[in-house]
């Protein structure tokens, strides 16, 4: 019989204290893994990139962040146990779940996600192909755990030993309710001073209920659990995330980077293991001009809206992908020369687009027999598809030495007379 329950259990002895959850366990070989090189890199990553422009308390890292998911991922994997779970896990796959919990921002990129749109391979398969590699993998394995599983489980695009457990364990890591969102809404709330994201763990946690197949599921009681999450989600998009000057931040420094990638000035390979700082460095080593946007942002010189309105998907279409996005800014540019007699350069306008974003509603509710958007609730797919409309807004920033308040109606009036995008 598998001693399950003493792998979630025995030889947690290595106490470390966190703002958010109090005292977080970790075994001996767990505690390793953070001292490990890769994680300690971590601690050198905010979480929230430059949020920190805006609301000064957000200065937590990816670390205390992936503690944190490791914490609540033992939290769900206890209380499932005792619900039954132990019909389709081992204790090999308990602690791969605890590992992955843990280690599943180990391939992020520094200064939150302002390299996710660039074209580079995404975090998840770094942080698979980092887990396979030493000294990982040999720490990985002391702890109990499968480096192979580990990286799968994490890595959806890896395959797995016994497809049943790792199913289980990839819904668990990534769903409604997964301990990732509950760690991250909780704690950038908190860092930021909002109270938007706060949710009440304990009895989310007592709502959800396993299933082998779906991970967990949960009863009409924890309706309005998922409810919060969302509205949560809503509104730090609203507030934080998607702050126009965090988003003003975050697309200079995408610029900057996009024109090393493109110009073959930037490696690809020498941005995977650099931490916020070593990012900032990296650009300031390069000696063109347009590399400059990284120092405007570190010294918070950043880029005002000059104009911004509704996305569209269809009228949008020319502008999502990135590169075709820049021959667009190097036209607005003229266009400022041209009808305002303003001396902007294609570096000193950026047109910023939405990413993709999702509001996760696949949670199976068990007593009413449906899922989340046909259960007695009243978030359903409208609704949905209303919180991401709203939130997808396309600016237009400018350097705010050159372009003021006063021509933002006359961009506007360039734009109609162009049939552009408004």
């Amino acid at each position: 019989m598998y001693d399950t329950h003493g792998a979630l259990e025995k030889g947690f002895t290595a106490p470390i204290r966190d703002v958010l959850w109090g005292h977080i366990y970790l075994t001996p070989g767990l505690e390793a893994l953070t001292k490990s090189a890769p994680f300690m890199r971590l601690h050198r990553i905010f979480q929230l990139g430059p949020a920190h422009c805006v609301y000064p308390g957000a200065t937590h890292t990816r670390a205390a962040h992936s503690l944190g998911v490791y914490h609540l991922a033992r939290r769900l994997l206890r209380n499932f146990l005792e619900q039954g779970a132990d019909a389709w896990t081992s204790p090999g796959g308990i602690r791969s779940f605890l590992c992955a919990a843990l280690l599943h921002d180990l391939g992020h990129f520094p200064y939150a996600h302002s390299l996710k749109e660039l074209p580079l391979e995404n975090h998840e398969a770094l942080t698979g192909t980092r887990l396979l590699t030493e000294p990982l993998k040999s720490l990985v394995g002391a702890t109990g755990a499968d480096p192979y599983l580990t990286a799968a489980i994490i890595n959806t695009a890896l395959p797995g030993g016994q497809e049943k457990e790792l199913r289980f364990y990839r819904k668990l890591l990534s769903g409604v309710l997964d301990p990732d969102k509950l760690d991250y809404l909780n704690r950038d709330a908190r860092y930021c001073g909002v109270p938007y994201g706060a949710q009440d763990v304990d009895f989310i946690l007592s709502r959800l209920h396993p299933h082998p197949e779906r991970g967990a599921d949960i009863d009409s009681r924890g309706i309005p659990s998922v409810e919060s999450v969302l509205f949560s989600k809503y509104l730090m998009y609203k507030t934080v995330y998607w702050h126009p000057s965090v988003r003003a931040a975050t697309a200079m420094v995408k610029k900057a980077i996009l024109w090393g990638l493109t110009g073959g000035l930037l490696p690809k390979e020498k941005l995977y293991d650099l931490d916020d700082q070593g990012l900032f460095a990296l650009l300031s080593e390069q000696e063109d001009p347009r590399f400059a946007l990284g120092k405007k942002v570190q010294d918070g010189r950043l880029y005002v809206v000059a104009a911004e309105f509704p996305y569209d998907g269809v009228c949008h279409q020319e502008l999502i992908d990135i590169s075709s996005r820049s021959q667009h800014e190097e036209a607005l540019a003229a266009d400022f020369f041209r009808v305002l007699g303003l001396p902007l350069g294609s570096q000193e306008v950026i047109i910023d687009i939405p990413e993709q974003i999702t509001f996760e509603t696949g949670l199976y509710v068990s007593d009413e027999g449906c899922y989340f958007e046909q259960s007695s609730g009243i978030f359903k797919a409208e609704t949905v598809q209303a919180f991401i409309k709203s939130l997808q807004v396309i600016r237009i920033f400018a350097d705010p030495a050159v372009v003021s308040d006063r021509h933002t109606p006359l961009l506007y009036e360039i734009l109609h007379a162009k049939k552009k995008w408004i």
